[in-house]
């Protein structure tokens, strides 16, 4: 889809110095995870209980091994003494009974794992269909401050970020967890002694975690911040490069890209060299516990109070003890990136929307297509009134035209009227009800648009001209191409109607794109028409034939036409004169060049560059 330039917006708030921004609120998000997760109670149920059957398969077996050790060390000691040996039959027993368990224990971790993938992949599902309605209800000004790039990063790179986390924390929080439990009765059960010692790495273990992830955090959301606006850039930059070019921009472009890259790569490094400290220090402190058990074992198997059975147990559960907290370590920096991710999907998610329902909504059926303008009054910021006071009143089928110098707030009275935007005071009424007692859905369905901007999706041209009444037929879809005058170039092209359009739609030229929107606004029959003409950047021979189609369009339709060549709305019924956001005059051609006032100056002064061009 064709996309467009855009400047520098607010956006998140990524100011100041790196690294320097406050922590955001991580228990919350957790907490709304949760919640969120809470839909596949059931499925986490199913996963929760293979986890633990896994895990606790698992735990048994070195208790065993042990017992298989102790007959072999007895055996051993028999033979040198004189004695019968080894009893390889009772041995072999404890192997196959291990292995047994070892084999459940992996089916259970397999099918907990295929289960986790299915909600994991469910709950970026849902993420991004939340997120896809969520855009189609948010108010214009959202947009207006935002770069394309932020919001698709929410969509993509946040929700993937997720959902690889959590698949991946959920089921080890829980097998941890049952790790640490098992572990700790098994060692319990061995020696009390020998567990206390074990014991001692715990505390030094879990706060070196919380130090680590409470530097690291921050510069895990500023990753992700960071993450989209990069990607802003490159979209932006992708859809304008002929423009880059012309101006000789790519330094500049390099520069600003190589700050944002650059910081994002600070954030990266320090969140994952913080992160990545865990795993050593972990590392460290597990074997300062392996050294003190093995002390405190061989003394006491010397005072013969424990088997050596029991002792080589005792270290692989020392190892499997140790190896949960490592594993939270890796747990702690997945969350973090996940929460960080998820934090900007719910700031997303939990963004004022628009009123898109109202109680009581009137029907658009039987309506006609007048429209009056009531006082109103409008500012982008209500500090700042734009738009003062304007009283007008359309009867259905009359053209309207609106007129005035770059900036003077002609798109802003299409916006008002479309309701991207409510006015202050006043009110805009169709057929005598107020635009704000619609759906505005069903309000929109009333108004077709054919914009300077052309907008074509990737896509078939039986598609595209189809995108404004999905359910008409091949025949309606030729019928409209005919009265847009665009039937003759589509039958040219190769594959006719079913030829496609790139993304950019950069395979027809800018005329053909013009003729094809006004084909689909002719297909969608709406009775009130927003014409935006778009004749200046195209040949005269191409202009005429959009002008006749755009006269075919409005006939019979009440139309508001922005006019930027006065030449081309002497017909209007109306004409609105604007001026720095207000209405300074409105008439007819006829009335407005008698009046000799702004209309009259600017309508002059296209005609003397006219005549000076030819």
């Amino acid at each position: 889809m064709p996309k467009k330039m855009h400047g520098k917006k607010g956006g998140n708030k990524q100011g100041g110095v790196p690294g320097r921004e406050k922590a955001k609120d991580m228990k919350g998000t957790l907490l709304k995870l949760a919640r969120y997760m809470s839909k596949y109670k059931v499925l986490l149920g199913f996963i929760f209980f293979f986890a633990i059957c896994g895990t606790l398969f698992s735990i048994v077996g070195p208790k065993i091994l042990g017992m298989a050790t102790t007959e072999i060390f007895a055996g051993l000691v028999s033979q040198v003494s004189g004695g019968s040996g080894m009893d390889f039959v009772k041995i072999g027993q404890i192997l196959f009974f291990t292995l047994g368990l070892y084999v459940i224990s992996g089916l259970c971790s397999g099918i907990q794992s295929y289960m986790m993938g299915d909600v994991s992949q469910k709950m970026t599902y849902e993420f991004r269909k939340e997120l896809s309605e969520k855009i189609s209800r948010m108010p214009m000004n959202y947009f207006d401050t935002k770069t394309h790039g932020e919001i698709l990063s929410r969509v993509t790179n946040d929700v993937d970020t997720v959902g690889e986390s959590l698949s991946q924390c959920a089921t080890q929080i829980v097998t941890s967890v049952t790790t640490l439990i098992g572990v700790l009765v098994m060692m319990i059960s061995i020696s009390v002694p020998m567990t206390l010692m074990a014991l001692l790495i715990l505390p030094l273990s879990l706060g070196l975690v919380g130090a680590i992830m409470g530097r690291s955090q921050k510069y895990f959301r500023r990753q992700q911040e960071y993450l989209g606006k990069v990607n802003g850039q490159v979209e932006e930059v992708y859809g304008g490069h002929n423009i880059v070019k012309v101006f000789n921009k790519e330094e500049d472009v390099l520069a600003m890209f190589e700050e944002a890259n650059n910081t994002l790569y600070d954030s990266a490094w320090r969140s994952q060299f913080l992160s990545g400290l865990m795993m050593p220090l972990m590392g460290f402190v597990g074997n300062l516990g392996y050294v003190g058990v093995a002390i405190l074992g061989g003394y006491l198997a010397i005072r013969g109070t424990i088997s050596v059975g029991d002792i080589q147990s005792f270290i692989q559960y020392v190892r499997n003890f140790s190896s949960p907290i490592q594993q939270m370590a890796q747990v702690a920096n997945m969350l973090q990136s996940a929460t960080a991710a998820a934090e900007r999907v719910f700031e997303f998610l939990e963004e004022e929307e628009e009123d898109q329902t109202v109680p009581n909504p009137v029907s658009v059926e039987g309506l006609q297509g007048n429209v009056e303008f009531d006082h109103v009054h409008f500012g982008y910021n209500k500090d700042k009134i734009i738009v003062n006071d304007f009283s007008a009143k359309v009867k259905e089928g009359q053209k309207i035209a609106i007129v005035g110098p770059t900036g003077a707030g002609k798109t802003t009275m299409i916006k008002l009227l479309m309701r991207f935007y409510d006015v202050n005071d006043g009110a805009i009424l169709i057929d005598g009800h107020n635009v704000k007692d619609f759906n505005r859905s069903e309000l929109r369905m009333m108004f077709g648009m054919v914009l300077q901007d052309t907008w074509l999706f990737h896509g078939s041209i039986r598609d595209n001209i189809r995108y404004g009444k999905l359910d008409a037929t091949d025949e309606e879809v030729v019928e409209a191409a005919k009265a847009a005058r665009v039937h003759r170039f589509v039958q040219t092209l190769p594959g006719g109607y079913d030829m496609e359009l790139n993304e950019e739609a950069s395979n027809v030229s800018q005329g053909q794109k013009q003729l094809l929107t006004i084909a689909r606004a002719i297909l969608a029959d709406p009775k009130i028409l927003i014409l935006d003409e778009a004749t200046s950047s195209v040949d005269t021979r191409t202009e005429i034939q959009i002008q006749k189609a755009m006269d075919t369009l409005m006939k019979g339709r009440t139309s508001f036409v922005i006019a930027h060549r006065l030449s081309t709305i002497r017909d209007a019924d109306m004409i609105l004169v604007m001026k720095d956001g207000d209405i300074v005059e409105q008439g007819n051609h006829e009335e407005l060049l008698a009046r000799n006032g702004f209309y009259a100056e600017l309508y002059n002064s296209q005609f003397e560059k006219t005549s000076e061009v030819a």
